[in-house]
């Protein structure tokens, strides 16, 4: 069967459902890490308070405390990427046992549609937590980076490389977090991604709904509401 072909079993409602899905997913991603927005995101904010973090982190000895949270932030990333490749892991076996297959469509919809149908839709939510997983992955890694560079930070505040250290933690953490981010987002489309199965109508109200809670979480929460009470400087 030509690609034309596999195309051609999905409704037009499918896949207007399914570029939906895919513009929301790039759209509240771009929204979000968009620093030049007037309405700045949480992530934004956040990414002022690590680098007023490293600042204080110049005149705290000893560290402990700061080599802690790092610790902490890679415990978290390594988490989600686990649980990103056991779901991936659950869902090429799926995709390889086309008679469970045939038992889920016959659970979830009266009609008869080939086994071709369910992996497709199996496969875009594996798409989404594989990007969710790089992402997770890259993010661990810049943040074991960060811990590199924050322990070349001199300890001597007054030491002409102690500054230009903590900025370049700074915007490692920054980018380790943007990356962080990034697969959760990633994470939260590949959830909305389940609903298809349900039918192209299912898909675009769960798009919708990830993307609204996303930007409430990000643009009117109240810890955005907290965070804007004493916003971080600008520079470490």
């Amino acid at each position: 069967m030509t690609w034309a072909e596999r195309l051609s079993i999905f409704s037009a409602a499918d896949l207007a459902a399914l570029g939906l899905l895919a513009v929301l997913w790039l759209w509240i991603d771009w929204r979000i890490e968009n620093h030049g927005a007037k309405r700045v995101s949480v992530s934004v904010l956040m990414e002022g308070f690590r680098r007023e973090w490293m600042r204080v982190m110049l005149a705290r000895n000893p560290r402990i405390l700061d080599s802690q949270m790092l610790g902490i932030l890679r415990q978290g990333t390594a988490f989600f990427a686990s649980a990103a490749m056991i779901a991936i892991g659950g869902g090429l076996a799926l995709i390889g046992n086309t008679e469970q297959l045939a038992g889920v469509a016959a659970d979830l919809t009266a009609a008869r549609v080939p086994a071709i149908v369910w992996e497709v839709k199996i496969i875009v939510i594996l798409l989404f937590l594989a990007n969710s997983f790089l992402k997770y992955v890259w993010a661990h890694r810049l943040f074991g980076y960060c811990a590199v560079l924050m322990a070349a930070v001199p300890n001597e505040v007054d030491d002409p490389m102690a500054v230009t250290r903590a900025e370049q933690t700074a915007a490692l953490s920054n980018t380790a977090a943007r990356s962080f981010n990034k697969g959760m987002r990633s994470t939260y489309f590949a959830l909305a991604s389940v609903a298809w199965l349900l039918g192209p109508l299912a898909l675009a109200l769960a798009a919708v709904t990830t993307a609204g809670l996303l930007w409430r979480r990000e643009l009117g929460s109240q810890s955005r509401a907290i965070l804007l009470k004493s916003p971080p400087s600008t520079r470490v």
